[in-house]
């Protein structure tokens, strides 16, 4: 299966969390940035992607506990290919919509420098993930 196809099958599968971030940041309603989402990059599939200021933006769920050494991976596959990398817990999508928002905003102005690993939040998280800030690492 290509990266097409699968990224296609990504949108169809596409978790509460990343719908609920899209429809706020499709149609350029952030600020005027384009994003797309579940866009094949290299041999992975990015959530959500900014190319104007190349930015991903990752919306991750439990399931990225057991999932930490291929997203620090991706992460630096990412990173090398000069995309900044911020990720956000599928809770701070769903509850905290604004304040992802206004993180995303300070990161593509520059006012941030991402950081590529979410805050761990009450039941989602791990300890070797613990003290490495917010999406954006404020």
């Amino acid at each position: 299966m290509n990266a097409t196809t699968k990224a296609r099958q990504s949108r169809r599968k596409s978790t509460d969390a990343e719908r609920k971030l899209w429809s706020k940041l499709r149609d350029r309603q952030l600020d005027g940035h384009k994003f797309r989402r579940q866009v094949p990059i290299g041999n992975y599939i990015a959530d959500l992607v900014c190319f104007e200021k190349k930015i991903v933006v990752e919306v991750d769920g439990g399931q990225h506990q057991t999932e930490i050494e291929y997203d620090k991976a991706r992460t630096l596959w990412f990173q090398s290919a000069g995309f900044r990398v911020v990720r956000f817990w599928n809770n701070e999508a769903l509850r905290e919509t604004d304040g992802v928002l206004q993180a995303i905003l300070a990161v593509l102005a520059g006012e941030v420098s991402p950081s590529p690993w979410p805050s761990p939040i009450k039941g989602e998280g791990t300890s070797a993930r613990r003290g490495r800030g917010r999406g954006t690492g404020c």
